[in-house]
């Protein structure tokens, strides 16, 4: 017991003692006068109890209503106890805010062109640490006015907000805890946390089932996510919340956080955004794939309006702001809206390494070859043919690949959705018969031999036979044959039974090698059929092999890939060493006639759609059996460029050859890339011709005994 200081001496036996008779005696009174009137007190109340039948009636529901009363209460004592104790034990394991930021599982990649400029992103996107103080005010405010307007004078938790979406779910006929969610800024950065569970690639496929276990709706997965929270709210400050929440959030199209999603959509920090574009990127939290605006810039223009109305009703921005920000509504960056080269992204992300591309976890940078201009161009060609030249309802389908010489590869386009990413990429992932695109392999293994393009070839009837099957006979594309012909003209003019002659003369075993060596990539076709291009390859290889034709006769292996960097590093993990130009194949001198050779294609022969007015250009076409696939290929001093067309299923094309629609594209294509440049000579080399000639005919019309078992497994049909 405490004293009272000095004052009050301690009191003793003896004095509580001698204290006893007195007590005794102030007893007797307090005995008589106490008791009784303490009695009537504690039947006062049964004067206030309803008399008669209503009280008797009255009597139970009281009753019930002091159970009820006494059971909730002791239960939500228990239940506020048990919370606040895991809430305390989640807030003494939470770590430090700045370990919170960047949770991504996986590294983001960003593409710039061959100028610098970024024009791809893959993966997840990080721009760096914001904070709530660093963001621009008004990005602060329509993320709060949007997302939790009671953000500062809650504890993590809203009941208002939570009794409200509820209310809603039940109205539009959903469950109660299906749809709006009534959840806080905390609960939402909680959720962004998976409460504090780390993504184990043990457990988890992927990181998308591991987010979809995140958000999963049960009823306990909300009862931790509402104690996560509310530890959240004891461990960090307000600012520290809707910083991780800033930092944490998917915004679309590969942006993690709002830097992220500033710097993808409109080229600038989100220390910067102003109201329309702080609205816009507030807007897309609620649907971030669907508003994005890269896919629908109506939509995401929309929301922002809706947003902007939230902002200058919680007093965010005046109602002039407010007004100035819808008539003048956010816009796309020009790299954003561009949506540039999404196939040759995808082809590069694909053809570079795994750890640093599909599968990275480090913020990778990638120098590409990709011209932007030229791609451009290639997409506006494509769809101008389409548009005025290819009947309308129709699903044919076509590619473009424009490269340099030395195979860095300027433009692809994988298709009529020019737009698209992660689509079936027809430049690089359809396997076609390449049909009379073939037959300069067949005359670059001839002349490389010493043959020369005046050669005479007799294109005339002629049988191969065929153990167990009848001969095979077959025909030019027009089905007639003109005799005598040179090398030259029987190129120009693709016909097939001198192109079959030389390729058998020479041994198919030498045209395969020269092909393969050029970059047509595969098992080549063993029999005679050889010659009319009945193996398939992909456009990128064709074009690759054409431009080896280009370069002198040395093989292309095609690239996009300048370097790849760690962002933040000046030094490249690694370069295109080892890709581009690489050994010989046939002789220059072989190549450079080659060259002049296949410029009478488009002068004179089959490829004259392709011509441009003060151009040297070289090239082929191709059509296959059917019609199925047409080519054409072909190039300037500059560039190569090689279009395909045809339907993913295979069928026919009607009315379409080499040189008719592919040849319109090249030449559309070609035009843009050219416009405003002075005409580059081709290096080729014009032979003299000699005083006479012989003339390569079929030698009895038979093949071989293994050429006739090879012939079995031929497509027989004439190709132009």
């Amino acid at each position: 017991m405490s004293g009272n200081g000095k004052k009050r001496p301690p009191l003793v036996a003896d004095k509580r003692y001698a204290a006893k008779p007195a007590a005794k005696k102030k007893a007797a009174p307090k005995k008589a006068a106490a008791k009784p009137a303490a009695r009537k007190r504690k039947t006062t109340p049964t004067k206030a109890k309803p008399r008669g039948f209503i009280g008797w009636l009255l009597t139970p529901f009281r009753w019930l209503f002091r159970l009820i009363w006494a059971f909730t209460w002791r239960v939500g004592l228990v239940v506020g106890l048990i919370t606040g104790g895991f809430s305390l034990y989640f807030a003494a394991q939470m770590p430090d805010m700045a370990e919170l930021i960047d949770g991504r599982t996986r590294g983001s990649v960003t593409m710039t062109d061959v100028e610098g400029t970024v024009f791809a992103w893959r993966g997840d996107q990080f721009g760096g640490m914001v904070t709530a103080d660093t963001v621009s005010p008004h990005l602060h405010n329509a993320v709060v006015a949007t997302e939790d307007k009671r953000f500062y004078r809650h504890f993590g938790l809203s009941p208002r907000g939570i009794a409200s979406a509820v209310r809603i779910n039940l109205r539009e006929g959903r469950g109660p805890l299906s749809g709006n969610g009534g959840s806080t800024i905390t609960q939402q950065t909680a959720k962004l946390l998976c409460l504090g569970v780390p993504f184990d690639p043990n457990k988890w496929d992927s990181e998308r089932a591991y987010e979809a276990d995140c958000r999963q709706g049960s009823l306990w997965r909300k009862a931790r996510e509402a104690v996560f929270a509310v530890g959240m709210e004891i461990a960090y400050t307000k600012e520290e919340i809707l910083t991780i929440y800033l930092n944490r959030a998917y915004l679309g199209a590969g942006s993690r956080g709002f830097e992220a999603a500033a710097q993808r959509y409109f080229g600038i920090s989100a220390a910067e955004v102003n109201p329309a574009q702080a609205a816009m990127l507030a807007g897309l939290l609620t649907a971030p794939s669907a508003n994005a605006p890269t896919r629908n810039l109506q939509r995401a223009q929309d929301r922002a309006s809706v947003v902007i109305g939230l902002m200058a009703e919680q007093d965010y921005i005046s109602e002039a702001e407010a007004r100035d920000a819808r008539l003048n509504p956010a816009t796309l960056s020009e790299a954003a809206r561009a949506n540039s080269g999404g196939f040759f992204a995808d082809w590069v992300m694909s053809s570079g390494p795994e750890f640093f591309t599909r599968n990275t976890t480090e913020d990778v940078i990638i120098r590409t070859t990709l011209d932007q201009s030229i791609q451009a161009a290639a997409e506006e060609a494509l769809i101008q043919v389409f548009e005025n030249d290819v009947r309308e309802g129709s699903e044919a389908q076509a590619a473009i690949v424009v490269m340099s010489a030395d195979g860095a590869v300027r433009a692809m386009v994988g298709g009529r959705n020019i737009s698209a990413t992660g689509a079936f990429n027809r430049a690089t992932q359809a396997l076609r018969q390449t049909g009379s695109a073939f037959k300069p392999f067949i005359y670059a293994a001839a002349l490389d031999l010493g043959m020369s393009p005046y050669d005479m070839i007799n294109d005339a009837p002629t049988c191969w036979e065929r153990a167990g099957s009848p001969p095979w006979c077959p025909e030019n594309y027009d089905r007639e044959f003109i005799g005598p012909v040179s090398m030259v003209d029987a190129l120009a003019t693709s016909r097939n039974i001198p192109a079959i002659l030389v390729s058998e003369e020479v041994g198919r075993g030498l045209v395969s090698q020269v092909a393969n060596g050029f970059g047509v990539q595969g098992d080549l076709a063993a029999g005679p059929a050889l010659a009319l291009g009945v193996s398939e390859s992909t456009l990128l290889d064709m074009t690759g092999a054409f431009a080896g034709i280009l370069n002198g006769g040395s093989a292309v292996t095609p690239y996009g890939l300048t370097d790849l960097r760690l962002m933040g590093d000046d030094t490249p993990l690694m370069d295109a060493t080892g890709v581009g130009i690489g050994e010989r194949i046939i002789r220059e001198e072989a190549a450079r006639t080659l060259t002049w050779m296949m410029t009478k294609v488009i002068d004179e022969g089959t490829g004259r759609r392709a011509r441009i007015d003060g151009w040297p250009i070289a090239g082929k076409t191709g059509t296959t059996q059917g019609s199925r696939d047409a080519w054409f290929i072909g190039f300037t001093g500059d560039y190569v460029t090689g279009v395909w067309m045809g339907y993913d299923d295979n069928s026919r094309l009607t009315g379409v050859t080499g040189g008719g629609l592919p040849a319109t594209i090249w030449r559309e294509t070609m035009l843009r890339v050219l416009s405003g440049r002075t005409p580059t000579p081709l290096p080729m080399i014009i032979p003299q011709q000699p005083a006479s000639t012989g003339i390569l005919e079929s030698q009895g019309g038979e093949a071989p005994a293994q050429d006739i078992l090879n012939l079995l497994d031929s497509i027989l049909t004439g190709q132009n």
